[in-house]
């Protein structure tokens, strides 16, 4: 637990002095992160983390992140076609390798890069908004604030177990204490925001922070027990690797972004 802290408080902050700098330097952390989670994700698969599948992989995830890159190529795409393109690169990559890659790999492969890919973009896209600072430290804030009640409720009082089958430790009472949590520290960046946030709002943001970014931890866990493994890295000691610690931030920027939570 005293590794868990320690590492959590120096993960937080080295990330949070990169959201004030913003720009490149937040950018290259992002890009950074995401192709780490795609790594981990692709050798939890079996898939070669440096061959041509792989390789495939990175550059989607690099597109999918920042899709200006293209175009500052002059190329235009919509995500809907550059998602397509990548389904036929790995569904044709079963073709050109005569099934040494499976369509089953090809599957896996094409979910992890939207999974990571569309996650980093909505995080590196909301510092990007006008008050970016203040809704990514909102939405970070709102989802460790549920982490931690969940844990620490749960600890103490709970006892009906959430989801046995996919992670034994989690408990209902946990959970809803994750909620609670999080609502008030996302009421509270309301109060101080100064307007640019109303409290319905916040209270959404909080809500949906604890119960969509409980289900990334959920998902995250039942993958990694199908492959039988603990922890998708080992980056963060305490922690596990970029997936362990990012599972709930990208199911939950896309989500606040996708119910126009906040502006963009």
């Amino acid at each position: 637990m005293k590794e868990r802290v320690i590492t959590g408080i120096v993960a937080g902050v080295f990330f949070l002095g990169f959201a004030i700098l913003g720009g490149t330097w937040y950018n290259v952390l992002i890009l950074m992160m995401s192709l780490i989670g795609l790594y981990e994700f692709i050798r939890m698969i079996g898939v070669s983390t440096f061959g041509g599948t792989a390789f495939i992989g990175y550059i989607g995830v690099l597109i999918l992140v920042f899709p200006s890159i293209l175009a500052s190529l002059d190329i235009s795409m919509s995500l809907i076609q550059i998602v397509w393109l990548l389904m036929l690169l790995f569904l044709s990559a079963t073709v050109t390798t005569k099934n040494k890659l499976t369509v089953q790999t090809a599957a896996l492969m094409f979910i992890g890069v939207v999974y990571v890919g569309i996650g980093f973009y909505y995080i590196a896209a909301t510092r990007q908004l006008q008050d970016g600072l203040f809704w990514t430290f909102m939405i970070l804030v709102s989802i460790w604030g549920s982490d931690a009640g969940a844990y620490f409720v749960g600890k103490s009082i709970g006892k009906h177990k959430l989801w046995p089958v996919i992670s034994p430790n989690k408990t209902i009472e946990g959970a809803i204490g994750g909620i609670v949590i999080a609502v008030i520290v996302s009421i509270a960046f309301a109060l101080l925001s100064d307007g640019i946030v109303g409290v319905g709002n916040a209270v959404l943001i909080g809500l949906s922070s604890a119960i969509i970014g409980q289900m990334g931890d959920l998902v995250q866990s039942a993958y990694k027990r199908v492959y039988g493994i603990k922890d998708s890295g080992s980056l963060l000691p305490g922690h596990g690797g970029i997936l362990d610690r990012c599972d709930s931030w990208i199911f939950v920027f896309p989500f606040v972004h996708m119910l126009a939570l906040i502006p963009y």
